[in-house]
């Protein structure tokens, strides 16, 4: 168990270089068994879940190769064999092996997944389009078996666009037969990066980032090369930190046009930005305007970044709104948030906040991955120090977040407990 510990009121300056994203590198790294031969990751980043994402690999008999941001995947000689509960739960993006198994062996056996508890976080969809592309669904005490004498390609619409049923859909009308459209797929960077990826094995994919993604079913993947892209959550979570407390931050390495919902809010409480090809610079200023927000679906606001926003509000003059439309449980930061001084009430989905009220060190919780992220940035700017207990969600998704900090100026550490 570990916990960190946060001295607040210690400027940020300099440059923090983005990561690989998560969300990209956990579908890339499932989807790599659909090939027949070896692939090549590279720009992965060292965070727990991709540890657990390789433990599911090499219990299903893939060799791999891993040495800093690089895996090489050799899935060609996999046991299909049944996930066991004890390691599919460690993940959200472990049902994107229900997927991939699916598709090269057309029958799956695994327990329904974990990850974060930000509410309901039904598969509905993506077994919709299991069904669709002609295979059987069997629920058994939380375990699935999935067989199909043959998958067909099929028109799919997801009721909502869900990232994980867009991947799931694709992963398995690859190995499909004939054509199968995605009407309502999100559109999210992630899904372009899958697909790309995907084209470089072989298959034929159109429409990626739009709403409506048409694949070819192929019987052949090969081998191939692919990198990921920088994580937007992680960028956006640090162009936070310099609005909060940032002298001159710069957050390089990062795809700007990926968050602009971010930095459109940003532009709205009054900070100016310098925005390049693959950086944004952000200094902290005073007399910050209030804003609505409502998550959505990309390009819209991230729900990821609904948690790490919501420090920044506490500090603007007035009344902000912030609406979460895609997980109906992400309030979990809250009454951390006021425990340390915040003034924030939750009303059904939504929360208002009434700054500016200033934040005082305490002993709080990261209650999920981006909640803990929240705590991190209100550490920053509270008087005196911040204990962050359960700060192991946070290290599931940001790689070297104590190293990074620190050397922009952070007084920051971890501590085992």
């Amino acid at each position: 168990m570990k916990q960190m510990k946060v001295e607040g009121g210690h400027k940020l300056s300099g440059t923090i270089t983005i990561s690989g994203a998560k969300n990209s590198a956990v579908a890339l790294i499932p989807a790599s068994i659909l090939s027949d031969e070896p692939v090549k990751i590279s720009n992965i980043p060292n965070i727990s879940d991709i540890d657990a994402i390789n433990e599911i690999l090499n219990y299903l008999g893939a060799k791999v190769t891993r040495s800093e941001d690089y895996m090489e995947i050799d899935a060609s000689q996999i046991e299909n064999k049944e996930i066991p509960q004890n390691i599919s739960t460690k993940l959200r993006a472990s049902y994107y092996f229900m997927s991939a198994l699916l598709g090269k062996y057309k029958k799956v056996e695994m327990y329904f997944p974990g990850g974060c508890s930000i509410g309901a976080r039904p598969i509905d969809q993506t077994l919709k389009a299991f069904e669709l592309l002609g295979a059987k669904v069997v629920e058994e005490d939380n375990k699935y078996t999935i067989t199909a004498e043959k998958l067909k390609g099929a028109n799919i619409y997801l009721d909502m666009p869900s990232v994980g049923a867009t991947v799931n859909a694709m992963l398995v009308a690859v190995k499909s037969e004939g054509i199968t459209t995605i009407d309502n797929a999100a559109k999210e960077p992630e899904i372009v990066s899958v697909a790309t990826f995907l084209n470089q094995m072989g298959a034929r994919i159109t429409g990626a980032g739009t709403s409506t993604i048409k694949i070819t079913g192929v019987e052949h993947l090969h081998g191939c090369f692919t990198e990921v892209i920088p994580d937007r959550i992680e960028a956006g979570t640090y162009l936070i930190a310099g609005a909060l407390i940032g002298d001159q931050l710069t957050i390089q390495n990062m795809i700007p046009a990926h968050i602009e919902a971010l930095t459109n809010k940003l532009s709205e409480m009054g900070y100016p930005l310098t925005i390049k090809r693959d950086s944004i610079t952000i200094s902290a200023i005073d007399n910050k305007k209030p804003v609505h927000i409502k998550t959505l679906g990309y390009p819209g606001f991230a729900t990821d970044l609904q948690q790490p926003i919501t420090a920044l509000l506490t500090q603007c003059d007035g009344k902000s709104i912030l609406e979460e439309t895609i997980y109906e449980n992400r309030f979990k930061n809250i009454p951390y948030l006021n425990q340390m001084g915040a003034d924030i009430v939750i009303d059904g989905q939504k929360i208002v906040i009434n700054g500016k009220t200033p934040l005082k060190g305490s002993s709080v919780t990261a209650t999920d991955l981006r909640a803990g992220a929240c705590m991190i940035l209100a550490a920053l700017i509270a008087e005196g120090t911040t204990t962050i207990t359960a700060i192991e969600h946070v290290l599931r998704g940001y790689e070297n977040i104590v190293e990074k900090l620190k050397s922009v100026g952070a007084k920051i550490d971890l501590e085992e407990i």
